[in-house]
């Protein structure tokens, strides 16, 4: 047999396959520059309004960064300093999905947590009170029965105190009866993840997380606050450098619902990750049936305005389809995306039918509590959104 057909077969199949390659990039990456452009004028106009000192936005689209760009600033007093696109923010309740909820999702992985066990099961003392019957997916969900936050007074004796205090609290609703957004649930999970680890949730999350994504900017307690965003003010200080959550504060800055700090570029890492099912730079933090798991929306009974009982949607650490899933904005398609908000003005939105990324990351908060991004993250949702359809 001769060998040049061999050769030329072999050689139509290399420039096929580079060809096919070329041709799904080329495609995954479309996207209407033209169109991204109007969030330059959307975010100029908040902050001339005062809605926010600055604003950092990254969109991720097909595996790559469509879009970076910081406005305004990252500090308005006691000085003004400029925003960067590598500032660090406080992420307020990014901390949910990104660490906690991330961390609960590898110890599913490793078979050592079920999110139907009981929390009782784990921490004997938390059924006090009618709460055996609480689960971990409860919890998850926000439909533990739980209340929203317990009084700040409950955390002024520090972190060990305010958790036997956590563990003694009455259920509002019965488990699983209704969705209400809980702080407390999730510094209840950030506990669990400590004790089936035996090390507390930073370092865990750190190790099996952020270190593997590279996510260098990324942790609780950062050392350093030359890039942080500061935030309001606490005692008649601004705060920079600690987080901004008062009973995260009072917990020493390590809490399943607040304390995490990161970078627009680290969170972008992070989006990467889940939309390529769990790996990143050959580095796998989650198979893809744990991502399936952990991003797969739930029905969870809300109550309208009316009071009438609705149906809503979450995930096991994200929003899907309830009143928190505004910057998900009004095109992208209900009930197939997921994202979070944080409270300081953070917010991430990610679309995997079209392998899109929305990262906005504000300090709202700074320099008086009073900012407002609810409107910009939804206007900056639509634009993306309209621009990769």
């Amino acid at each position: 047999m001769s060998s040049k057909p061999l050769f030329l077969s072999w050689f139509s199949f290399v420039a096929f396959v580079l060809l096919s390659s070329h041709s799904c990039s080329a495609f995954a990456a479309e996207i209407d520059h033209a169109k991204l452009k109007e969030i330059d004028a959307a975010i100029e106009a908040a902050v001339k309004r005062g809605d926010c000192p600055g604003v950092v936005v990254v969109v991720v689209h097909g595996d790559a960064v469509a879009y970076r760009k910081a406005f305004g600033n990252r500090a308005l007093k006691p000085a003004e300093v400029a925003m960067t696109a590598d500032t660090v923010f406080d992420m307020a309740s990014l901390t949910k999905p990104v660490a906690t909820g991330t961390s609960v999702m590898i110890l599913v992985q490793q078979g050592k947590l079920k999110p139907s066990d009981l929390v009782s099961k784990h921490w004997p003392a938390f059924a006090a009170n009618g709460k055996d019957k609480v689960t971990v997916e409860h919890l998850l969900l926000h439909t533990s029965g739980l209340t929203a936050d317990n009084a700040l007074a409950d955390y002024a004796d520090g972190r060990a105190k305010a958790l036997e205090r956590i563990a003694a609290l009455k259920l509002e609703a019965p488990p699983g009866t209704r969705f209400r957004y809980s702080d407390v649930g999730y510094i209840v999970l950030g506990e669990l993840v400590e004790r089936f680890s035996g090390t507390p949730l930073d370092a865990f999350a750190k190790k099996h997380v952020f270190d593997p994504l590279k996510m260098t900017d990324t942790g609780f307690n950062p050392k350093d606050a030359k890039r942080i965003a500061p935030t309001g003010p606490r005692d008649g200080k601004i705060i920079l450098g600690a987080v901004h959550d008062p009973r995260a504060y009072k917990m020493g800055g390590v809490a399943g619902h607040a304390g995490l700090f990161s970078t627009a570029d680290d969170t972008a890492r992070y989006c990467r990750m889940l939309l390529r099912g769990g790996e990143l730079d050959g580095t796998r933090v989650l198979d893809a049936a744990t991502v399936k798991l952990f991003t797969d929306g739930h029905a969870v009974p809300l109550i309208d305005k009316d009071k009438k009982e609705t149906k809503g949607a979450r995930s096991f650490g994200w929003d899907v389809d309830t009143g928190y899933s505004g910057q998900r904005g009004d095109v992208f398609k209900k009930g197939t995306g997921y994202g979070h908000t944080g409270f300081t003005g953070t917010s991430v939105w990610l679309d995997p039918g079209t392998k899109t990324a929305v990262i906005v990351l504000t300090n709202r908060v700074h320099p008086d509590d009073k900012g407002n991004v609810i409107a910009l993250r939804r206007k900056i949702g639509t634009i993306v959104a309209e621009a990769v359809r």
